[in-house]
């Protein structure tokens, strides 16, 4: 008994520096980084990882854990797991920016609900693109793929080798092509409203008796609900090509 107490503090320490790095992870990382997922649930899937990938996950020189270093490295694997996490985070914030724009030009965005994922209220359009974007990141086997990439870092940045900020703020700069992304998927139903909306317009200068913008709200609606449904079939298409645009990001910054 006494020779199990006194090898336990090595043996936490040794699960101490991949338990922080996965659980920055999945803290940013999408669906189990939600507020739908229990915080005790995300520990104890950061517990089980740590221990899963305690072999590769430790440092080549010994890190004394009351020290001034040990805290420097843990805030250094938490800042690594965090943009790791972040990375795949920016694909689903893409499709949440496309549902917005896509029921704001629509007129659904007056119907807005309580969502239980975050927490605040959305519209209808952006709860069903979010839905429909976990389904297809649990069909291509996304959270296989997020292990992996952890495991990965720990041979691309170990655990005291410190921060290299410069490779990890090429994840940063990369928000910019979220807004990018989802203003050419949503560009269909844009330029569909656009149309419309024109077509009205030149029939109400022709006959202003009419008030086609009575009718014209609802024309919109429905035209914009049909391209939408037409969209809808090439979503996963786009949401691999980004997941593969992510992961050769972080391949080309692990290098």
């Amino acid at each position: 008994m006494e020779l199990v107490l006194g090898q336990l503090p090595t043996l936490l320490t040794a699960i101490w520096w991949p338990f922080c790095r996965i659980l920055g992870m999945f803290s940013a990382s999408p669906i189990v980084g939600e507020n739908m997922v229990p915080i005790s649930v995300r520990v104890l899937l950061s517990l089980v990882l740590a221990v899963i990938m305690m072999p590769f996950g430790q440092p080549a020189t010994a890190i004394e854990p009351m020290s001034l270093h040990a805290i420097v490295a843990t805030g250094a694997q938490v800042l690594i797991g965090f943009v790791l996490g972040l990375a795949f985070h920016l694909v689903m914030a893409t499709m949440a920016v496309l549902g917005f724009t896509a029921s704001s030009q629509t007129g659904l965005s007056m119907a807005a609900m309580n969502d239980p994922m975050s927490g605040a209220s959305s519209d209808v359009i952006s709860a069903i693109v979010y839905i429909l974007s976990i389904l297809v990141f649990f069909s291509i086997d996304g959270h296989l793929v997020l292990t992996g990439v952890v495991g990965a870092s720990f041979h691309a940045w170990p655990v005291d080798a410190g921060v290299d900020l410069t490779k990890l703020s090429s994840v940063a700069w990369q928000v910019a092509w979220v807004f990018s992304a989802a203003l050419l998927l949503a560009l269909p139903v844009i330029f569909s409203s656009l149309v419309v909306q024109l077509g009205f317009g030149f029939l109400n200068r022709v006959a202003p008796a009419l008030n086609l913008f009575s009718l014209g709200f609802s024309v919109v609606t429905l035209f914009g609900l049909f391209v939408l449904l037409h969209l809808t079939g090439a979503l996963p298409g786009h949401f691999v090509r980004l997941t593969n645009q992510v992961l050769a990001l972080l391949e080309q910054s692990m290098r």
